[in-house]
């Protein structure tokens, strides 16, 4: 039995087969094997009666939608293929970024405080052999997501809503006037719901998604593994982003630490391509434990294991991903409207919640289902396009020659560059917010400081890569301009009629989120 195997199989829950089972996944995309599936038909006629307004599929965020609608007066149902019931692992956020559940009116205050089971600062930006930063009150917050979810669960039954658990969404059919979808029950029974709108929140694999992607595969990949251990000599600080090696493998490892409930938790993440010779993640983890006695100066004996943590999060660069189909909408890791950077989609999620809530409520109250129209609520957004060079920066090819320090060079020389600057350059970076001032001040100060470093990129990106870069990198101005013109165009939208003010507003949102202006 190998190392990790003998670890994971100290752990309750059975992490060995679940690391199994994604690590099948991955090396089915990895051999170009991975199946795409069929869940949507179309057909040119309406249904009769129709169940419920909006059915989501997928409970774990699906449930922040579903309870603002709900609240809103919609008739929701959730269906969630095991229990609604979110996980023991924290998930980290700002505390600026939970403000969007008061403002929807989903917790109170006295709830707030309830779902936050640690706090913690300041944390750590550090990089081998480069710059060492600190920063206070980012991702410094965890969100106990059982407590979360039971609230909103809760709350959105009292609203009306329906939840349908260790249930599965197997097809649906999408007609004129409704959407017919296929469930299926524990029990291997087949049903049917009808729907004004489905909406798609199961994540970066949907069948649905994978189904629009038409096949396509990653054009990156996360690779995170890591713990939640007790055993670690008491520690009030995080770590962000820190390096500890320079490039190994042909990956560069990162690593983040946050103080938890129940222990310490730590993570190595790397960012690479689907090749072939990619690594599994079982070999990931034997290279997590190998180097986190020198990351955290801990002796692995010392430490008792409370929870194994891991996964593959798949990128595209054609995000967000607008519907095939009229009365289908993607929501959270589903339609890739997280950042490249990223690999959680609570905190995507809650940025754009509000956004998405008051967008779904005026276009069924317009009736505006069709493909166009829903296509408006996951637009094209130039912040989150830009973040694929930084990306792309951070992972090096698997027939590529690079300075074996060469990234951790660049971005002790970029995050340098950004703290020069300010709070207002790097905290909104950090918190996968890019804002077109910010990024020219941090871009420029790097390229005046480092020319030959910043040189050394072209090889490594390639021109074709930058010019598309730059091509993104101008709209974000452009978007940027456009925000600031909006008041000038709000005023005008309450002469219009319903339906075009619900249309129009929506390209209102689409410039200031596009240029990153909802971060403040």
């Amino acid at each position: 039995m190998s190392t990790i195997a003998q670890m994971l199989s100290s752990i309750p829950g059975n992490p060995l087969a679940n690391l199994q089972r994604v690590d099948a996944l991955w090396q089915q995309i990895r051999q170009r094997t991975w199946a795409t599936p069929t869940v949507i038909t179309e057909r040119q006629d309406s249904l009769v009666a129709l169940d419920w307004d909006v059915a989501i599929a997928g409970g774990t965020l699906g449930i922040f939608l579903g309870a603002a609608l709900a609240q809103r007066g919609w008739r929701v149902v959730v269906v969630e293929r095991g229990l609604l019931r979110g996980r023991a692992q924290e998930w980290n956020i700002s505390r600026r970024e939970l403000h969007v559940l008061l403002t929807l009116e989903l917790l109170t205050e006295p709830e707030l405080a309830q779902i936050i089971a640690s706090e913690y600062n300041p944390a750590r930006i550090a990089f081998h052999k480069g710059v060492e930063l600190w920063v206070e009150d980012v991702l410094n917050i965890g969100v106990d997501p059982v407590a979360l979810l039971d609230v909103l669960k809760t709350k959105f039954l009292a609203w009306g809503g329906m939840v349908l658990e260790h249930t599965t969404v197997v097809g649906a059919v999408v007609g004129d006037a409704g959407i017919q979808c296929q469930i299926t029950d524990s029990a291997g029974e087949t049903h049917t719901l009808t729907a004004r709108l489905l909406v798609d929140a199961m994540g970066h694999f949907s069948p649905i998604a994978r189904q629009a992607r038409q096949g396509q595969y990653p054009d990156a990949v996360c690779l995170v593994v890591g713990t939640c251990a007790a055993g670690f000599s008491h520690n009030d600080t995080g770590d962000l982003l820190v390096t500890c090696t320079p490039i190994q493998n042909q990956c560069q490892y990162f690593w983040e630490a946050f103080p938890a409930r129940d222990g310490r938790t730590t993570y190595l993440f790397t960012y690479l391509d689907a090749d072939p010779s990619r690594p599994s993640l079982e070999s990931l983890f034997e290279d997590y434990l190998r180097l986190l006695p020198d990351y955290q100066q801990v002796a692995i004996a010392q430490l008792q294991w409370q929870r194994a943590l891991f996964g593959m999060f798949p990128c595209y660069r054609q995000s967000p991903l607008a519907s095939c189909w009229q009365r289908v909408l993607h929501v959270g890791d589903s339609s890739g409207s997280q950042s490249p950077l990223s690999f959680g989609g609570f905190g995507a999620l809650l940025r754009h919640l509000q956004r998405l809530t008051e967008g779904v409520n005026a276009f069924l109250r317009e009736d505006m289902l069709d493909r166009s129209s829903l296509a408006l609520l996951q637009p094209y957004q130039p912040n989150l396009s830009v973040t694929w060079l930084f990306q792309r920066t951070m992972s090096v090819g698997v027939h590529q020659t690079v300075h074996p320090d060469q990234i951790n060079q660049l971005l002790s020389a970029v995050f340098a560059a950004m703290a020069a600057c300010g709070d207002q350059v790097l905290k909104p970076f950090l918190q996968d917010v890019v804002q077109f001032s910010p990024l020219s001040q941090a871009l420029a100060r790097t390229s005046w400081a480092h020319p030959g470093l910043v040189a050394r990129l072209v090889p490594q990106l390639g021109i074709p890569t930058l010019m598309d870069w730059m091509k993104h990198y101008l709209a974000l101005g452009g978007y940027t301009l456009l925000d600031q013109a909006s008041s000038l165009i709000s005023p005008w939208l309450a002469a219009l009629p319903a339906h075009q003010q619900a249309r129009y507003q929506r390209w209102l949102e689409a410039w200031h989120y596009g240029a990153g202006q909802d971060h403040g």
